[in-house]
């Protein structure tokens, strides 16, 4: 099963220069308790904005150059969507990182959607594709903490497909 974790802005803006636009510690802890023991899945831009195997993750890179090495057992570099389908098929939840070129190609397999709202725009070169709302229900929405390191109002917003 795969599911997908994201943080929009209000004007659907995802990132700008490979790089998150916004910082919301309290985002990033759910992020965490989400996808920690679980597969997440992204494009090499993705990986490489990370910095580093984030710890107990399996890590999958879908890109078409194989010649990317990581050398990590945590890691494996797939270079097809067709390569994808144990994950697609799993009974177990993987998730969809980033960024948009790979949200909007495996957005048709996803069964749920972790959103994370932020109620403002930004500017930025990178956007999260559209939500068919026909397409899905929402299951749960959460205001998140607003405070001096969380300086924007946002809500986490669960979205499983009809």
């Amino acid at each position: 099963m795969l599911s997908i974790i994201v943080a929009v802005a209000e004007n659907n803006i995802i990132g700008k220069d490979n790089q998150l636009i916004w910082h919301l510690p309290e985002d990033l802890k759910r992020f965490k308790k989400l996808t920690t023991g679980h597969t997440i899945i992204m494009g090499r831009k993705t990986f490489e904005s990370l910095g580093r195997v984030l710890p107990n993750r399996k890590h999958i890179i879908l890109c078409n150059d194989m010649q990317m090495n990581i050398d990590n057992e945590n890691v494996e570099v797939l270079e097809d969507i067709e390569m994808l389908k144990p994950y697609i098929d799993s009974k177990e939840e993987n998730f969809v990182i980033g960024g948009a070129t790979i949200y909007k190609l495996l957005m048709p397999y996803a069964n749920k959607l972790y959103l994370t709202k932020i109620h403002q725009s930004f500017e930025g070169d990178v956007s999260f594709p559209e939500v068919k709302e026909k397409e899905w229900k929402e299951v749960a929405r959460e205001k998140g903490l607003k405070n001096e390191e969380n300086p924007f109002d946002y809500e986490y917003i669960t979205l499983e497909r009809k």
